[in-house]
């Protein structure tokens, strides 16, 4: 029989972070220029709030991702590193600001993301199809990615917030069916799903993201890429879960570099149009690419 400290030490073995998941602090002048424009628009980037381990490369291109609708979410996600509570009042002049900025910066490829406002009757759509209406207005060459909540099945918010005319518009399940209620809570496994064929029904480039590391199987992953491509999916990443803090759910396992190149292979097997997959890949992470997909 093996003694219970040898199946902790184990454990503890498997949570512990290898060499593959190191990355470079923020430095230059390119990561200091975004900075001093984020501070000056008083703006919020998923980059900061979701302590995203590439933000030293994506700002050091000059590039990041702004997340409005404020930072401060309604959910309580138990991966998230995002302040949970009851939000501010929104700001109405935050399309303008955030499309000043893209101008600024000088991006060729923007991505917009939002916490959940699930106190708001529209869920923040309006602002939502205002920051894009202005981004494509002040910068008609920018291209942009949304990655937008949940709408708790208002699909009339839907529309709104992906009638802009962005190019992609992404939603991410997270995990798999079986974990949703430990991960994501406030979610659901179908409904998630339902948005992105909806998504894909009014014509748009989806895109979505699952967290690999949590205690999923191989054939449960699987099993959501076939999901995902009947609910018509197009772009797919893979990415490493890393715990923000304490507080938030565990690792269960870190996942080798070879095993996401495997994900990648069987995700193209099975229908999808593009998939970035490795221990790093975010959601944003080289989303420029994922423009010219072919839906």
């Amino acid at each position: 029989m093996i003694e219970l400290p040898v199946i902790e030490a184990e454990k503890a073995k498997k949570r512990q972070k290898p060499n593959w998941l190191r990355v470079k602090l923020p430095v230059g002048q390119a990561y200091a220029n975004v900075r001093k424009i984020v501070d000056e628009n008083k703006l919020h980037t998923i980059c900061e709030s979701g302590n995203c381990p590439n933000m030293g490369e994506c700002w050091g291109e000059g590039t990041a991702t702004f997340m409005i609708l404020g930072n401060v979410c309604t959910r309580s996600c138990t991966f998230c590193a995002v302040a949970t509570g009851r939000p501010p009042e929104y700001d109405e002049k935050e399309p303008i600001r955030v499309a000043e900025a893209i101008k600024t910066m000088g991006v060729k490829h923007a991505v917009l993301t939002s916490v959940n406002r699930d106190e708001l009757k529209d869920r923040g759509a309006e602002i939502w199809y205002q920051t894009v209406v202005e981004t494509k207005r002040l910068a008609p060459e920018t291209t942009i990615e949304t990655l937008i909540p949940d709408t708790k099945g208002n699909w009339d918010a839907l529309y709104r917030m992906i009638d802009g005319g962005q190019e992609v518009v992404s939603h991410n399940m997270e995990t798999v069916e079986r974990l949703y209620r430990r991960v994501r809570p406030q979610a659901k496994y179908q409904r998630s799903l339902d948005q992105i064929k909806l998504t894909n029904e009014y014509g748009k480039r989806t895109k979505s993201g699952i967290m690999l590391g949590l205690g999923e199987t191989e054939d449960e992953i699987y099993k959501a890429m076939d999901d995902l491509v009947a609910h018509g999916l197009h772009i797919l990443t893979l990415g490493q879960y890393l715990q923000p803090t304490k507080m938030h759910i565990e690792v269960a396992e870190f996942i080798h570099p070879d095993q996401f190149d495997k994900y990648r292979e069987e995700g193209l097997k099975r229908g999808l149009k593009y998939v970035e997959s490795g221990p790093l890949v975010r959601s944003s992470y080289h989303a420029e690419r994922h423009v010219n997909v072919p839906i």
